[in-house]
């Protein structure tokens, strides 16, 4: 099977791939068949081009001057078929972009990891419509954006709460965003956090697991539920203890809910320093601490949580990527005052 591309006559930014189905893949449904062929074009992305007349064929049952548009995804292919797909220029991007300096851990040609700050919110949502991550990646990778689903966007596979800062990954092709997705659904991407917690933990690896959902007492939060929710399962660990006070930990997630380590750590009882929705600092808790660390967690401002690696398989390459970060600057002084104790 083969595949050429042509800038043709059609319109500015338009591309044309030519595809030549060959014996071995006759008989399998247009769309797969398509995206065999098509790696930069997610299975989803050539559906859609399919259902809005992009595909047409021009093989041996169809003469060249009169093309034959296919609509149905599902059709079978045919030894011998030429088939054009159009993909049409990338849409203009919506939120447009804006300078915002980031910390980039590693880019390359298909996706962008993000050492993202706190106060960084991910997406445009009411209340943060602009000044978001989404609207710096706009500007920092321009025209390296291909287009997703036809727009020319990061493609937001996961999100890491605003006032929660580390590393983040977006796609900048359809096909880049296709295999991070499916990654994610599959529980395969590697992401571990550091957070400094109240109390001591009991000590070795523990796994938490507690469905995750709205809290109905609170709508704004979330909370562990028995019989609704999403399930969830954090595991943590132990790294270091500050006398009975705090400790520090490091949680993996093998599911990804709304504020799930957040959760999980205040339901066990060792919630987030900082966190002022799940963990609240109470009199009794700051009197625990020694001056210094009084003033740098009111300093922090923030849960103390930070996401410090991320690996997947590259979804072009297939090669590991790993990426880790340093805790950032207001979660060491923290950590630097609780070590005294």
């Amino acid at each position: 099977m083969t595949d050429r591309a042509s800038g043709g006559a059609g319109k500015p930014g338009e591309i044309v791939h030519r595809v030549t189905i060959d014996a071995e893949t006759a008989g399998q449904r247009l769309d797969r068949a398509l995206a065999a062929a098509l790696p930069a074009l997610s299975r989803s992305r050539l559906k859609a081009l399919i259902e809005a007349g992009q595909v047409s064929e021009i093989g041996p049952e169809s003469p060249v001057e009169a093309p034959r548009t296919i609509s149905e995804p599902s059709a079978r292919v045919k030894s011998g078929q030429i088939i054009d797909v159009t993909v049409p220029a990338a849409a203009d991007p919506v939120p447009a972009g804006q300078a915002i300096a980031l910390d980039v851990a590693y880019e390359d040609e298909a996706l962008i990891v993000v050492d993202k700050p706190a106060g960084l919110v991910v997406h445009p949502a009411p209340g943060n419509p602009d000044q978001t991550l989404v609207n710096a990646l706009i500007a920092h990778c321009g025209d390296s954006l291909s287009g997703i689903g036809g727009v020319r966007r990061p493609g937001i596979v996961h999100r890491i709460d605003k006032n929660t800062s580390g590393l983040i990954v977006a796609a900048k092709t359809d096909a880049a965003h296709s295999g991070l997705a499916a990654q994610f659904a599959a529980h395969t991407i590697e992401r571990a956090y550091t957070a400094l917690v109240w109390g001591v933990p009991r000590p070795g690896t523990r796994r938490i697991e507690g469905n995750i959902g709205r809290d109905p007492r609170n709508r704004k939060r979330m909370s562990v539920l028995f019989n609704k929710g999403k399930p969830a399962v954090t595991h943590m660990r132990v790294i270091q203890r500050f006398g009975t006070v705090a400790s520090l930990v490091e949680c993996r997630l093998e599911t990804g809910r709304t504020h799930q380590i957040r959760v999980h750590l205040s339901h066990i009882g060792h919630p987030v320093m900082g966190d002022s929705v799940y963990g609240r600092t109470t009199p009794k808790r700051l009197a625990s601490l020694p001056e210094a660390a009084r003033e740098a967690l009111s300093g922090l401002g923030r849960q103390a949580l930070h996401a410090h690696l991320i690996g997947f398989a590259h979804p072009c390459s297939k090669k590991r990527v790993k990426i880790e970060s340093k805790l950032p600057m207001d979660i060491k002084a923290l950590l630097t005052c609780l070590e005294g104790l």
